[in-house]
């Protein structure tokens, strides 16, 4: 369970910090909500809570690991599949696990592909998706602005 405060990971939407926990009664059914505000596009997003499990909710990575998410990114040792089908698939599971790692795997790639032969739209909306939910779990991490971190990605990147 989570506190109001925590910094946690919502799998495929980024990194957040719960504002509050509230009863909400949806389609006639009360639940418990964690109101969770998305430090990008001043968004929120309401988790319900006998669902956190299953949607995978982590707290967000400690700042040492931070170094670890860039050897991902610099790392040049990329293997993924010719086939369009088959590396989104593999791709969208990654970003589907929740695991910053592989979220950081999927950007390096789908950047790699980019410079080498040009992405398709639907892997272009991919990188953009992965690229913002690394940007916000940085943001979290390391207490920055949206901009600081999305400059710290490129020039990891470039």
């Amino acid at each position: 369970m989570f506190n109001i405060g925590d910094k946690i990971v919502y799998p495929m939407h980024g990194a957040g910090v719960i504002e509050a926990i509230e009863e909400r009664e949806i389609l006639g059914e009360k639940q418990k909500y964690y109101i969770m505000k998305l430090p990008i596009g001043d968004m929120k997003v309401m988790v319900p809570l006998n669902n956190v499990d299953e949607i995978g909710l982590r707290k967000v990575i400690k700042s040492k690991d931070i170094d670890k998410v860039i050897e991902v990114l610099k790392d040049k040792n990329i293997t993924m599949s010719s086939n369009w089908n088959h590396r989104y698939r593999a791709h969208l599971e990654k970003i589907k696990s929740g695991n910053i790692f592989k979220v950081a795997e999927v950007v390096r790639n789908l950047m790699f592909r980019e410079r080498e032969k040009g992405l398709s739209t639907s892997e272009r909306k991919m990188l953009d998706n992965a690229k913002q939910i690394l940007i916000s779990e940085l943001i979290l991490v390391k207490g920055i602005h949206e901009t600081e971190a999305e400059d710290i990605l490129e020039s990891i990147l470039d």
